[in-house]
């Protein structure tokens, strides 16, 4: 005789309660925090200061993107028309500059032609110890830059923390990092008050504070007016950086060193800089008063050649999208 099956005992059998899918054996809870997780789970990235040890960048090699600053530089905010035989082997030099100071190189490498700013790499994303906030910068002319940046710094492994929303404008050579705990953002031409709320509520949640400061009139980015280059030492362009900006670096025990020509800093970027290691900077070269001015404070200046690429109203501080430095405390 056929036994009867027990509906009770068939329906125990086909549950899924206490399986490690609902939390029973076998469940794992995740327990490090996403700190922790970077270098392990996520890429090494991050920095907590603008003079520490540099380790690696992000560049996009310009492209036929360039043809744009022929007929009207102005249209595509560059002050005179390129050559991209020369801007990319300048590009190259900086590129192996780099690699040869032991500074990892990570390209954007779009998959399509992308706007003619695309190599201000700088502009288009902070890191902050945790991973990246994403620009939206100011103009229609870069909008969607931010794009291929995001997709190159997923692609590493380096986690975004926040792609700006809403009426934000944001242009990542306005942030710098005062010391470990606190941030300076310059209010002004690229980036406004609510990206600045939007990026001051990120940071707070990860313990670091936010001083704003407003730029001059007819200026382009925090980054264009003061360089920090050791823990004790900033270099500012007189009568150009913001007065708070200044007092703030003398309040936390540094000196602020002012540029002694600034036609040289007007003409060819000479404080378009980018620290490489401890008052060790690269810098564009030809500059040949302020780089003395550089050595007599102490300071290792590389060079390599921009003069073509500063046609487009930047340099190798703009160029260069920064990953990763050494932790500082």
């Amino acid at each position: 005789m056929e036994s009867k099956r027990n509906p009770s005992a068939a329906a125990a059998s086909t549950s899924t309660f206490g399986t490690s899918a609902y939390g029973g054996e076998g469940w794992r809870q995740r327990s490090k925090t996403h700190a922790q997780e970077i270098g392990s789970l996520w890429a090494p990235c991050g920095i907590n200061s603008e003079w520490a040890a540099l380790e690696a960048v992000l560049l996009h090699q310009p492209g036929e993107e360039l043809a744009s600053s022929h007929n009207d530089p102005s249209a595509v905010q560059m002050l005179e028309p390129l050559d991209l035989g020369r801007a990319q082997a300048e590009h190259d030099a900086m590129a192996e500059t780099y690699r040869s100071a032991g500074v990892d190189v990570h390209l954007v490498s779009p998959e399509d032609v992308p706007s003619p700013n695309q190599m201000f790499c700088a502009d288009l994303f902070v890191m902050t110890p945790q991973g990246a906030i994403l620009a939206r910068p100011a103009s229609d002319v870069r909008a969607g830059e931010e794009r291929w940046v995001a997709r190159r710094l997923a692609d590493i492994g380096v986690p975004i923390l926040k792609t700006l929303t809403g009426e934000a404008t944001f242009e990542g050579a306005d942030l710098m990092w005062f010391d470990a705990t606190t941030a300076i953002i310059g209010r002004g031409h690229r980036t406004n008050q609510a990206a600045i709320d939007q990026i001051s509520t990120v940071l707070a949640e990860i313990d670091v504070a936010t001083l704003v400061v407003d730029m001059p009139y007819g200026t382009m980015h925090l980054m264009g007016m003061l360089r920090i280059v050791d823990r004790d030492l900033a270099i500012a362009w007189p009568r150009r950086t913001p007065y708070a900006a200044v007092k703030a670096l003398q309040e936390r025990g540094m000196d602020v060193a002012f540029l002694p020509d600034v036609q040289e800093a007007e003409r060819n970027r000479a404080l378009n800089c980018v620290t490489l290691a401890p008052r060790r900077i690269l810098m564009v070269g030809g500059n040949v008063r302020t780089r003395s001015f550089y050595e007599e404070l102490g300071i290792e200046c590389v060079v390599s050649p921009a003069e073509e690429l500063a046609k487009a109203a930047g340099a190798i501080g703009c160029l260069t999208g920064v990953v990763r430095r050494e932790l500082v405390e």
